[in-house]
């Protein structure tokens, strides 16, 4: 019984990041993956106009608006009822007189430290080499991560961001972490493109689901 306790204990958050740029089944997709337990989506499109991510959340279904948050045009959140925003490089400030969910990016433990004070929780990145930027490598060792969890710093607050797939995932729940942010594991399992079959990243998604439970 406390083994279960234990267990249930540490179920990870599964957190989807989207592709950079907007595509034709994109709606369907993230429908059928809140449908598949989701926990929460991050909708980040660097460099790219509101109308388009408008267009992108009226046809995802309302009951889902709460389990997603933006990662720029933070009006967004407040029209459309979402989780939250998320705060790096490109938007680092938080807007006047915002209340409700904050997380954002981190690139070092020093950092995870001083930021998670004023987030829900924040993303660690590359903890593993990067699947969808070439030449981005982990950069934290499994001892220093080990390390990081014995002294508190990496606990249910940090998502661990960079190169995550099944065969690792794992790895993030022994290190502590609240969460993965999953990128190139899924949109690697589909052509932007050219493709009209989703089945295939649906069927992976399941794999990591079951892993992360």
């Amino acid at each position: 019984m406390h083994y279960l306790v234990m267990h249930l204990a540490h179920r990870m958050k599964l957190i989807l990041i989207t592709a950079p740029e907007y595509f034709i089944e994109e709606d369907q997709i993230i429908t059928a993956l809140f449908e598949e337990g989701l926990d929460i989506l991050h909708l980040r499109k660097p460099d790219t106009a509101p109308m388009f991510a408008e267009r992108l959340l009226t046809l995802i279904p309302e009951q889902y608006h709460k389990r997603i948050v933006v990662h720029g045009h933070f009006y967004l959140k407040d029209e459309y009822r979402l989780k939250g925003i998320h705060l790096n490089h490109r938007n680092p400030d938080i807007p006047e007189n915002y209340k409700g969910h904050i997380s954002c990016s981190c690139h070092s433990l020093e950092e995870v430290k001083e930021k998670k004070r004023r987030c829900d929780y924040v993303f660690l990145s590359p903890v593993f080499d990067s699947i969808s930027k070439l030449n981005y490598h982990a950069s934290y060792t499994p001892e220093e991560m080990k390390k990081a969890h014995k002294a508190g710093i990496i606990d249910k607050k940090v998502i661990a961001l960079g190169g995550i797939d099944t065969f690792n995932l794992d790895e993030v729940k022994e290190y502590g972490f609240g969460g993965a942010a999953i990128l190139g594991a899924l949109w690697n399992k589909f052509d932007l493109r050219s493709n009209r079959n989703y089945s295939e990243l649906i069927t992976h998604f399941r794999k990591l689901k079951k892993q992360a439970d």
